[in-house]
């Protein structure tokens, strides 16, 4: 299936060439970095815990599901623990975000954040969660060694979180949001995608109630990362029209902060007299993407190197710790896979305005 997205905005590139710099030669491929060939270097570290997840969000997943990974296909927590252990040693890693499918559905969750922070006292580890059972775990969670917690919540209303999500969890979702910020999860950032014609005008709202809790929101450009291939470009609520609508409200100030690769672009969010209220950001992934600056390297579930979230190229590297190969035949393996990391978001010529092939996987089997 062929979707329209922007082009990538790249430093320094002409009209007519959507290249990230210049391609560094094989030879200065640095041996201690994820470096790529335009120069890049991965820091960001995302691994995918487990594809199940307990929603059905419609620009995700099927109303069915999907057919899981068996748990043999899945990492172990000693596998995670190790690829861990091996891009901060050894490549550069300096963040680690555990997504999935839902991580909080993995029975072992604690555990496997336990031994991580074990080994790295002052990693930032952080988490994606739909919040549907973060009540009862919180505590738990940062007793283990989270740092802070993503939490998707698309809408204020509960019939239409179950529109979104095809499950009735409004009411517990809020109460994990309340529990991440009673332990201390901090920033709680929260995950918002709007949809046309179902919760597009409820920008201004969101914002409101997540500045009046003290709650970090993110906006997300909807992606074509949906397992049902519903996606069009027609239908897609964009960072402009998001900022259009915060600014009837509020007014937004660029943040003068360096992204540092942040998918994000943060605004400063004051009122009518100038007191600042807090900040928002917008990841506009889709009409205004960030590719040049693109910081991060990802593990599925069961093991596999995605140098790109819309790339189709997936190199195994869980046959490599399964192998009884050495550390140094794991970090090669990985880097070998980050060095051919195309120019934007899938495509090594870059992106053409009006043709992209989508991945054949979905987000939730990706990992975010």
């Amino acid at each position: 299936m062929t979707v329209h997205l922007g082009l990538p905005a790249i430093p320094g590139a002409s009209s007519s060439d959507a290249s990230v710099g210049s391609v560094v030669p094989r030879a200065e491929h640095q041996e201690s970095a994820l470096l790529d060939r335009y120069g890049r270097r991965a820091t960001d570290l995302r691994i995918s815990l487990i594809d199940k997840c307990n929603l059905r969000c419609t620009y995700c997943m099927p109303a069915d599901g999907l057919p899981w990974l068996a748990k043999e296909q899945l990492l172990t927590l000693e596998e995670i623990t190790r690829i861990v252990r091996v891009g901060i040693r050894d490549l550069g890693i300096r963040e680690l975000r555990l997504t999935g499918g839902e991580p909080m559905v993995r029975k072992d969750l604690v555990d496997i954040i336990a031994a991580i922070r074990s080994e790295h006292l002052d990693l930032p580890i952080s988490m994606t969660t739909n919040g549907v059972g973060l009540d009862t775990k919180a505590q738990a969670l940062k007793d283990a060694g989270l740092t802070r917690i993503n939490v998707s919540l698309d809408t204020l209303h509960a019939e239409v979180f179950a529109e979104l999500t095809r499950r009735d969890h409004f009411p517990r979702v809020l109460a994990g949001i309340d529990a991440a910020l009673a332990v201390g999860l901090a920033p709680v950032k929260i995950n918002a995608v709007l949809m046309r014609g179902i919760n597009d005008h409820e920008a201004g709202p969101l914002l409101r109630w997540a500045l009046e809790r003290g709650l970090e929101l993110r906006f997300i450009e909807h992606m074509p990362l949906d397992a049902d291939k519903k996606w069009v470009r027609d239908g897609l609520v964009t960072a402009a029209e998001i900022r259009e609508q915060l600014s009837e409200e509020f007014h937004l100030e660029v943040s003068p902060e360096h992204r540092n690769g942040a998918p994000a672009e943060r605004f400063i969010v004051t009122d009518a007299s100038g007191q600042k209220l807090g900040t928002v950001g917008i990841i506009a992934s889709v009409t205004e993407p960030f590719c040049a600056d693109c910081t991060r390297t990802r593990i599925t579930a069961e093991g596999k190197i995605m140098s790109c979230l819309f790339s189709s190229d997936e190199i195994e590297l869980r046959d490599v710790l399964r192998s009884g190969a050495d550390d140094a035949a794991l970090a090669q393996r990985w880097k070998d896979a980050m060095w051919i990391k195309p120019r934007a978001h899938g495509a090594d010529e870059g992106i053409a305005r009006d043709e992209f092939v989508r991945p054949d996987r979905s987000m939730s089997a990706i990992g975010g």
